[in-house]
């Protein structure tokens, strides 16, 4: 690995996620960064080489907490600092692994001592080494939820406390966030998505010269990384400089009273919850003012800033796309435009923006993107790509459309609920209900996987059920079980005074009970018998509410998906679950009902996640009405599929979506057959009055699955 960072003004494109790490550079205050787009699109790449172009930090001498020599922290644990020297060193970009402890995150407290001697030994971590520098979390999205609340608690306090049975540590935590992610991996939870100041959306250039030159120069830098940057080493510096003047001016950038209506105006056109969106927008409207070398802040400085400050947080639910209506903003902006008494006069430099033109680095303009001469010309920046589009969330439900001509015999068994003739038969895909809260379902017994918030585990978080000795290093201290487990030894190991005499194997930590995140499989019937208009957007509506409430609860999905003749792992086990809406959305159906082969390839999905995530309990849900046709015997296949899952304690539920005033009841008979339990599609609300508390009866894992209220 390279030891010299790829220079930042290097890189071909990106120009809106260069703008809005720049803007960061000259005001923090804005809040950071969230970065989203597909793998390989340099995301990581381009915030490292941000580093480089930061100022220096004065910081107290021998401070592990990088303290202010101007205003030091009175509460630093390394304090006080009241004669103590200065000096100043880079800005830090510290990177927090997704994977991290909290002991890694926050610090870790020596109990022992602190018990035993009274004395704070505290080790500081990543959050006092990102103080005042940059705070990077690739693939944000998947943090896990004690590390995310965290995150948030010193976000918004600008300080960690770190607590351990009474003992207390404080210590000053201001730093830039900066998260990278792939949406395809799943979703950020609202409270950290509104953290972060800006966003951007980013994807590879499909323009062929702007790919050649991508990889023209990173092979050149992973030849010669040395080399490579100081080819650049000119753009670098004029870029550095260019961001303390812009620092320097910020304070006295003005922000008229015209131009703040205008972004209240837009905040409110756009009804974005709260009011930090407004904060943010004046911050960057400021910020983009300063680094055009103006002390005004314009029209255009606010249509910029709404378009980084506002898309994320636009989203209303994980399906939303993220984005913002550009001419609903232009038409805003020109409704609440700025008085003419209140404009300043026109700048002496000529165009729009002032010196530099308000716009980030371009590849040419200045050399901020590659060094002039023939065998390094740079092709022009081409548009930022539009983002990929994301799945909607369905608006109403259709209403059913007329009649079919009576020559369609497909059409009239589809509304009887009959299966369309022929094994290949189909029909449009149909728009999805209205989604509602459901009730949850959950994989009864104590796990052992991955935070989340469906079936009860064992976890580092959560309410307090019992002691042991640490296993590892001690984080949850049980003091009553530690001093229990100390007292006896008192007069041998020769106690004096009144502290009391506590050695490592004393030590006892808190067993702790808090809930898991599963593996939610879906098996969706999309055959015929599920075709008639009404019955199937009503039953994706269901399965909408579950994805819905599964990535509310922190769990991975599946889908599984079968008509005609066969079955289709229509979306493997992800956490994204945008995916699994939006191949709910286009699903067709028509055809036979393979079920036994819905459910024997749910056995082979579940049998190879297994082998991947062994502690990640799995929860099986059928959709269907339970009718089972095509090959000989096909009932008595589905009940011998559904036995094996039965008997290797799969957890399952059965959502009956018979429908008619005759009733077969092959949906509570299928749920017999797995061990699990039958819901109708009333049931499954969680306000519906006629849903009752249910045992689901299966043994995934030696456990069974209940249904709780």
């Amino acid at each position: 690995m390279a030891s010299v960072p790829y220079p930042f003004t290097a890189v071909v494109g990106m120009a809106d996620m260069r703008l809005s790490l720049l803007l960061n550079a000259i005001s923090p205050a804005i809040g950071g960064v969230l970065v989203r787009g597909e793998k390989g699109t340099a995301k990581s790449t381009i915030v490292r080489g941000l580093t480089a172009l930061m100022p220096d930090v004065p910081v107290v001498t021998g401070c592990r907490f990088s303290c202010d020599p101007a205003a030091p922290d009175p509460a630093c644990p390394d304090g006080p600092h009241e004669s103590g020297g200065a000096e100043e060193r880079p800005a830090r970009m510290v990177e927090l692994p997704v994977g991290a402890s909290e002991d890694r995150l926050v610090g870790a407290l020596d109990i022992e001592r602190a018990l035993s001697e009274g004395v704070k030994a505290f080790e500081p971590g990543l959050l006092a080494d990102a103080h005042r520098g940059i705070l990077y979390v690739d693939e944000v999205n998947l943090l896990h939820d004690h590390l995310v609340d965290l995150l948030l608690d010193a976000a918004a306090m600008g300080a960690s406390y770190v607590e351990r049975e009474g003992v207390s540590v404080r210590h000053a935590a201001r730093f830039l966030l900066v998260g990278t992610m792939n949406p395809e991996e799943g979703e950020l939870r609202p409270q950290l998505l509104d953290r972060f100041g800006l966003t951007v959306e980013v994807a590879a250039s499909r323009e062929p010269d702007q790919r050649v030159e991508v990889v023209r120069r990173r092979l050149a830098y992973d030849a010669d990384p040395a080399g490579f940057g100081t080819r650049w080493a000119v753009e670098e510096g004029e870029l550095r400089e260019r961001i303390a003047a812009a620092r320097a001016l910020l304070p006295d950038v003005v922000l008229g009273d015209a131009v703040l209506r205008q972004i209240a105006a837009v905040c409110a056109a756009f009804e974005v919850d709260g009011m930090r969106a407004d904060i943010v927008m004046a911050r960057t409207a400021c910020a983009l003012a300063a680094w055009a070398g103006r002390t005004d802040v314009r029209e255009e400085d606010v249509r910029q800033a709404a378009l980084l400050a506002l898309p994320h947080r636009r989203r209303r639910n994980p399906f939303d796309a993220p984005g913002l209506d550009e001419d609903k903003l232009d038409q805003t902006l020109e409704e609440f435009a700025a008085d003419q008494d209140d404009d300043p006069e026109p700048d002496p430099d000529g165009g729009p923006d002032g010196p530099g033109g308000g716009q980030p680095p371009q590849d040419g303009d200045g050399g901020t993107d590659g060094p002039q001469g023939e065998d390094a010309q740079a092709p022009q920046e081409q548009p930022q790509e539009q983002p990929h589009d994301q799945p909607q969330l369905p608006e109403q439900p259709q209403a059913p459309e007329a009649d079919p001509a009576p020559a369609d015999p497909r059409a009239r068994s589809e509304e009887r609920g009959e299966d369309a003739p022929g094994e290949g038969g189909e029909t449009a895909a149909v728009g999805a209900g209205e989604p509602f809260r459901t009730r949850r379902l959950d994989v009864p017994g104590l796990g052992e996987g991955a935070d989340g918030r469906r079936s009860r585990a064992r976890t580092a978080h959560g309410r307090t059920t019992g002691a042991r000795r640490p296993q590892g290093t001690l984080t949850k201290l049980h003091l009553a079980a530690t001093v229990q487990a100390a007292a006896p030894h008192q007069m041998a190991r020769g106690r004096s005074g009144r502290g009391l005499v506590v050695r490592r194997d004393d030590l006892r930590e808190a067993v702790r009970e808090g809930r898991e995140g599963n593996l939610v499989l879906f098996v969706v019937d999309a055959s015929g018998s599920m075709a008639a208009r009404k019955r199937m957007s009503a039953v994706k509506g269901a399965v909408l509410s579950l994805l819905l409430d599964a990535y509310q609860r922190r769990d991975k999905i599946g889908m599984i998906t079968f008509r005609g003749s066969e079955a289709e792992l229509a979306l493997p086990p992800t956490s994204s679950v945008e995916a699994g809406a939006a191949r709910l959305e286009t699903l067709p159906t028509g055809g036979r009902t393979p079920l036994s082969a819905g459910l024997l390839k749910a056995h082979e999905v579940l049998r190879v996640e297994r082998l991947r995530d062994a502690s990640r309990r799995p929860l099986l849900v059928v959709v269907t009405d339970g009718r089972s046709t095509g090959g000989p015997e096909p009932l008595v296949r589905t009940s011998r599929a559904a036995r094996l899952l039965g008997a290797e304690g799969v957890a399952s539920v059965v959502v009956d979506c018979e429908a008619g005033p005759v009733r077969l009841g092959l949906a509570g008979e299928l749920a017999r057959d797995l061990q699990g339990t039958a819901v109708t599609l009333d049931e499954l609300r969680a306000d519906s009055v006629s849903a009752l508390v249910r045992d689901v009866r299966g043994q995934g894992n030696h456990h069974t699955t209940r249904r709780a209220a």
